[in-house]
Parts: structure tokens; sequence; C-alpha cells
């Protein structure tokens, strides 16, 4: 059946060359298997029929352990029973294997519970996904669009032909429609014409590559530098809070000062007092002012290393883009 099928391919491919000569036949597949993982409805199913299986697996094996109890049972009591009476277990038993067997089948067979609730899960994608092949192929001139997943077999296919990650992006697209205002619609629309662009064109998808490379990284600079100055502010404000408690103990009175004696006249100890606490206050604040400077400049370090590889990483680029351009140029001379 494969071989037949396999020659009619080839026919039809002769067939159309040999129509349309001056027309490049166009050829995609797609791996339905690869879709069906990506699409949020069919995850949760297979979820939700992953657990009933489990369930079923856990009863046959219930079934299997009172088998073997029974068994059991049997053969340490055999010397004590009748031969009628181990007959009547043993034909229990048997009853009780059979009926297993035929639950296992029933659940887990080729035509069973599992098979049968996984295709009618996969069914009503497997329609949208068949929907939005036609429609790519329509809209894109395709000639063929394959199945890789299916019974016919692909020794090579380049990943350029292979159009699954758009016929996912299609089924989330009218998934979303549903949900989005006017104006959101709007721009989606916008959103989806580029990334059909991109499909058509490689090299703009490897320049779209790079836009969202160095956007992600011009994003995170300035991320950074907004953290760099959150730190600076946070810095300025602990140093002026300490200086200000300072100035408020001086004027109050509560800073102590330098005693010819550090004891009373009568030699006893004299106990610290409220205001003698709060001179400390200060101190401790600078003292966590300084680990926030020793932390600012660490991370004023690591963001110079950052933008150093950054430089470096674009330079390379850069390299690679002139030596392509080159190539090329040397190429078509």
């Amino acid at each position: 059946m494969r071989k037949q099928f396999l020659f009619i391919f080839l026919a039809l491919i002769v067939a159309n060359t040999s129509q349309a000569q001056t027309r490049t036949t166009r050829i995609g597949y797609i791996d339905m298997e690869y879709i069906l993982e990506n699409v949020s409805d069919y995850k949760e199913a297979k979820a939700q029929l992953e657990l009933k299986a489990q369930k079923w697996k856990q009863e046959v094996e219930t079934r299997k352990l009172d088998i073997n109890t029974l068994k059991e049972s049997l053969k340490a009591e055999k010397a004590l029973l009748t031969k009628e009476l181990i007959e009547e277990r043993e034909t229990e038993i048997k009853f009780q294997e059979t009926e297993m067997m035929d639950y296992q089948q029933k659940q887990f067979g080729a035509d069973g519970n599992l098979m049968r609730h996984k295709a009618a899960l996969a069914k009503p994608i497997q329609d949208q996904v068949f929907t939005a092949v036609q429609d790519i192929a329509e809209a894109k001139n395709y000639d063929f669009v394959f199945d890789k997943s299916s019974d016919l077999t692909i020794l090579f296919s380049n990943k350029r032909f292979d159009i699954s990650d758009q016929v996912i992006r299609v089924l989330n697209r009218t998934e979303k429609r549903e949900q989005l205002s006017k104006k959101q619609l709007k721009e989606q629309e916008a959103k989806e014409k580029l990334e059909n662009e991109i499909d058509e064109n490689p090299d703009m998808k490897d320049r779209q590559k790079a836009l969202d490379s160095r956007k992600a990284a011009r994003e995170k600079l300035i991320e950074d530098r907004r953290l760099e100055q959150e730190a600076k502010k946070k810095e300025f404000d602990d140093r002026r809070k300490a200086i200000k408690a300072e100035r408020e103990g001086k004027k109050n009175g509560t800073v102590s000062e330098p005693t010819q004696s550090g004891t009373p006249a009568d030699g006893t100890a004299k106990p610290a007092t409220a205001t003698e606490k709060t001179t400390t206050e200060p101190s401790t604040t600078v003292n966590k002012a300084e680990e926030r400077q020793k932390m600012y400049e660490q991370r004023k370090l690591e963001l110079e290393e950052r933008k150093r590889k950054i430089l470096e990483e674009r330079e390379a680029a850069k390299k690679a883009k002139e030596a392509e351009t080159q190539k090329s140029n040397t190429t078509n001379n």
C-alpha cells in the first residue's frame, strides 16, 4: 500500500512539473504530533485521559493481586481440601483471570477505551489543523502538504519546509480573536502580517531574530540602569537620614560627650540610659549605608562586565555578517 501511495505521489509530481515547468513546485509538511502537543485544549484533555488510564491500570493490578492471593491460599490449603473443593477453587481462579484479561483488553486493547478516547480527543483538533493547512496552502500556493508523523516515510526533510509552527499560530489566533477588542484585533492583524512575511522570507526571519536579540539586550540594559539609579537614590536617602539623626541627637543633647572619668565618684558603673542608646543608631545606619555602597559598587562592576560582553557579541556578529557578505560577493563574481 505504501509503495502504491509513493508511486502515485511521484506520478503527481512529474505530471505537475510537466504541466507547469515555469513554476516551481511548492511542498510543505507538518508534524501532527508536535502540533497536538502544543495546543492547550488537547494537552488538558490528554492529562485528564491519562488520569483515567492510571485508574484503569490500578484496577488491573488490584485484580492481579487478588488472583495471586487466591492461588497462594489454594497452594497452602490444598493438602486439606477434597478434590471437589480444589476443582471449585481452581474454577473460581480461572474465572477471575478471564475477567481480568477481558477488562484489560476492554480498556487497553487495540479497540479499547483508551484508543477510542484518544481518537475522539484528537479528532476536533485534527479537523482544525486540516482547515488551517488548507488556508495556508491556498494563501501561499503550496502544491503538496504532508504529515511527517503519518505512515508516509520521509527520509529527509528540510526544516524550512516545516509549516507546523504556522499551523499552531493559526489555531492560537482563532482562539484569541474571540477575546480581543477592535483595537487589539487590529494590532493582532498587523502582528500576523509580519509573521507571515517572516515565514515567506528566511533572510527576514534571521534579521528579525537579530532585532529581537538586540531589543532584549537593550531592555536589559535599561532595566540595569534603572536599578542602578534606584540604588543610588536609596543610598543618598540613607545617608541623609543618618546625618539628620546625628544632628537631632546633638541638638537634643542625646549625644554623649567625653568625660574625664568613665565612672562616677562612688566607683559604681553607671547604667546605660535611653539617651546613650540613641547615639548608636546613627553609627548603625552609617554602617548599613557603607554596606549598600559596597553592593552598589559590586553591581556597577557587573553591569560594566555585561556591557563589555554585549559589545563583544555585537562586534562578532558584525564581523560574521561582513564575512558572509564578502563571501557572497566573491561567489557572485
